[in-house]
């Protein structure tokens, strides 16, 4: 069985998807998610529907080096499945080795968001999203600009890769374009939805014995207005505006939390000062969209810029309104910060509330997200 056939029988089989009967116009079959307790359909676009064939392209080129200037890293080198699609590091880092000012964010449940990264405003979907590490270059990513013949003939040069472009777009005449190398990852990261968590089967399901006694006083702790997270991180996706289909939630994604002062007026450090750098709104200084609360048991270290190590000590920063930092360069008491939310006011958590809310944290962590093969590396041993 060729690679191609064997590929595109296992995506069918094996993700998160169920295909129609019958196969589109164009030749490629329709995929439609079928999802987790809890979770709506995310709204499709209609100029990039799902396709099995695209899919299945999409997470060829996401697993694949050549999809960067200099042919040494992938999508997947700053999002891996095991951490939650982030990297485990402070800050990202480029294929030319300059590191990001920014965490790399996982991407659970991306297909849900209403805004992408942490802090443009701008970038509404994946398609416009994914052509920012694409293309670049401040700082560089995937370093193509300046490439692009040369990483489109890698694939042009592949039989194998050649053969998924024709099956995913086979009405193009020359399908090998960066167009459809966006709608591709686009469509394949769509499909990294993930709800199989104990919160779930609990809230959703009802089975009752899903949570700990622990985890269940944590849910209480956590949707109460003594601890105010659920302001924040709130509605199926425990996260800031999320939409689906037929429904756009518009509360505001991005929150200033308290974590700097540096000049004692409010400012974050330089170059990292979030949503301010895209409106020029004084009041937005050190706004950064909300992440979801799901699987961020995988996702460490935290904060838009991985400052904090533990989740642990994510919580004990919340308890204290904010963060002081005594010494450094970016020295201030982010707890006065003029422009930081009202949601970040401080509380007092006995240990055990503490171990608790920890618990409920615990809880929304989906084990079959980071095994789950539809997501993984089709040729690892490459």
């Amino acid at each position: 069985m060729s690679s191609l056939k064997s590929s595109l029988l296992h995506v069918a089989a094996v993700a998160l998807a169920g295909c129609a009967a019958d196969s589109g116009t164009s030749g490629t079959t329709p995929l439609t998610l079928t999802l987790p307790l809890g979770l709506p359909q995310p709204p499709i676009p209609t100029d990039n529907p799902l396709t099995v064939e695209g899919v299945e392209l999409g997470r060829h080129l996401f697993y694949d080096l050549r999809l960067s200037g200099n042919g040494m890293q992938a999508c997947a080198s700053c999002h891996l499945q095991d951490k939650g699609f982030a990297d485990g590091k402070t800050v990202s880092e480029g294929s030319t080795g300059q590191s990001t000012p920014r965490n790399s964010m996982g991407l659970t449940n991306v297909a849900f968001n209403t805004t992408l990264t942490w802090a443009n405003p701008s970038l509404k979907t994946l398609e416009q999203q994914i052509k920012v590490p694409m293309f670049g270059e401040f700082p560089i990513e995937l370093g193509i600009t300046g490439n692009e013949e040369t990483v489109l003939q890698r694939f042009r040069d592949d039989p194998d890769m050649a053969a998924r472009f024709v099956a995913a777009f086979p009405d193009d005449s020359d399908p090998i374009d960066f167009d459809n190398v966006v709608r591709a990852l686009a469509s394949f990261v769509r499909t990294v939805v993930s709800g199989d968590t104990p919160y779930d089967r609990y809230v959703y399901g009802g089975d009752s014995s899903a949570l700990s006694a622990s985890a269940k006083r944590g849910l209480d702790l956590f949707f109460s207005e003594k601890a105010e997270c659920f302001h924040c991180h709130g509605g199926f996706n425990l996260s800031g505006a999320s939409t689906h289909t037929g429904v756009t939630l518009n509360e505001s994604s991005f929150f200033n939390n308290g974590l700097y002062n540096v000049d004692g007026m409010g400012s974050y450090p330089a170059g990292n000062t979030g949503l301010i750098e895209f409106t020029k709104k004084a009041d937005d200084m050190g706004r950064f969209r909300v992440p979801t609360l799901r699987n961020v048991t995988l996702t460490a270290p935290y904060m838009h810029d991985g400052s904090i190590a533990t989740l642990e000590d994510v919580v004990r920063t919340y308890e204290a309104g904010g963060r002081h930092l005594e010494s450094g360069d970016n020295a201030g008491d982010g707890r006065a910060n003029p422009y930081k939310s009202q949601f970040v006011p401080g509380f007092t958590l006995t240990d055990q509330e503490r171990a608790d809310l920890l618990a409920f944290l615990e809880s929304l962590t989906d084990p079959t997200l980071a095994t789950n093969p539809a997501f993984s590396d089709p040729s690892p041993n490459d």
